[in-house]
């Protein structure tokens, strides 16, 4: 039976040091995470109402027919 080798531990580096962004980058960044945040505002706003005592089931306009009380119809 052979014996697994000890693997020596390495240190994995550190995150390297990054340059400081200059100010017009900052800009964007942030001018970015607004844009973003009021997309996300607007998609919450426009969110499709639930729909009450509507049709069960499949949408009935994109399969062509309605069913009421077991009573099926095509329109």
């Amino acid at each position: 039976m052979t014996q697994n080798p000890v693997l020596p531990v390495v240190p994995t580096p550190a995150e390297p040091e990054r340059k400081p962004l200059p100010e017009a980058a900052k800009r964007a960044l942030a001018e970015a995470e607004a844009r973003r945040a009021q997309a996300q505002e607007q998609a919450r706003a426009h969110a499709a109402a639930k729909e009450f005592q509507g049709p069960q089931g499949p949408e009935p306009t994109r399969f062509g027919d309605w069913e009421r009380k077991g009573i099926a119809s095509d329109f």
